[in-house]
């Protein structure tokens, strides 16, 4: 298992972000600290990838590795396989590319993600 090192003391506020992405009924909030890259993901209720991501990214499914926590809300999330995980509140989660997601409920979703923030909901080329 590959270990990381951290090199240098830091702190970041996500209500101040490096990088602000938002496209329909989302808010991903990105920090950089040092070599590592932690987005605050805001998806509002009614939001889903296909509907609110893929015409930005122009993919037929997400195709980003996921790795976060689940701070509020929930979310369910398929993937092109049929598997199917519902995310609440306190969860940790991964998911693997090649999926869809959508907020369960009347209360917005909002994850810590620490493995996709660099890409996730960015257009090709950007």
């Amino acid at each position: 298992m590959p270990t990381n090192i951290v090199t240098q003391l830091a702190v970041k506020s996500h209500d101040t972000p490096d990088e602000k992405r938002r496209p329909d009924k989302t808010e991903v909030d990105v920090v950089s600290l040092g070599d590592y890259t932690v987005g605050r993901f805001t998806f509002k209720p009614g939001w889903r990838w296909s509907d609110c991501i893929k015409p930005v990214v122009q993919t037929d499914s997400c195709q980003n590795n996921h790795v976060g926590y689940c701070v509020s809300g929930a979310l369910s999330v398929e993937t092109t396989n049929g598997n199917r995980i519902s995310i609440t509140a306190g969860n940790s989660y991964t998911i693997p590319p090649g999926h869809d997601a959508w907020v369960d409920g009347d209360q917005p979703f909002v994850g810590i993600e620490f493995l996709s923030a660099a890409e996730f909901a960015k257009a090709p080329g950007t």
